[in-house]
C-alpha cells in the first residue's frame, strides 16, 4: 500500500529528543522572537542580542551553549522559553527551504526521528504549505 499523507501530524510527530535544538547554524531571530523572549525572560532586549545571540551573516541566531544546544535548551526542562520560542522552532521541520528543496526534508529526516521519510515531493510540499499557514495565515 502507497503511503499518501494529508496533513503535518501523518510526516511529523515530536518525540522531544531535542536534535533541533543542537548545533550552530539555524535558529534566526527576528526583532519581534528577541522583544518577546527578552519580555519572557526578564531581560533587556537592547542587551539580548549581545548576550544570547551570535551573528550568521547579517542576522541573529540564537547562541549554543558549550554542549552544543541552543542556549534555551534544558536536558530536562527541554525549551525554557517554549511559550515564546522563534517562528523558526515552531515551524520545524515544516520549513521554506524544504519546498524549495524537497530533497532536504530526507537529510533533516536523518537527524530527526520524530520525522517520516520518502514522503513524495509534490505531497511534502502541499503539506507544509498548508502548515506554514497556519503558523502564519495570510494578511486579509
Amino acid at each position: 500500500m502507497d503511503f499518501k499523507p494529508t496533513n503535518g501530524e501523518e510526516i511529523f510527530a515530536c518525540r522531544q529528543c531535542g536534535d533541533c535544538c543542537k548545533g550552530f547554524g539555524g535558529t534566526y531571530v527576528t526583532a519581534q522572537d528577541i522583544g518577546r523572549i527578552s519580555a519572557y525572560i526578564g531581560f533587556d532586549r537592547d542587551r539580548f542580542p549581545i548576550r544570547y545571540c551570535e551573528k550568521s551573516g547579517s542576522r541573529y541566531v540564537l547562541a549554543c551553549g558549550k554542549d552544543g544546544y541552543c542556549i534555551f535548551f534544558d536536558r530536562e526542562k527541554q525549551c525554557t522559553i517554549h511559550p515564546v520560542k522563534p517562528y523558526m522552532c515552531k515551524a520545524w521541520p515544516f520549513i521554506e527551504a524544504v519546498i524549495r528543496h524537497p530533497e532536504n526534508w530526507n537529510m533533516m529526516a536523518n537527524s530527526c526521528p520524530g520525522m517520516k521519510k520518502d514522503v513524495p515531493e509534490k505531497t511534502l510540499k502541499k503539506i507544509i504549505g498548508s502548515e506554514k499557514e497556519k503558523l502564519h495565515p495570510p494578511e486579509k
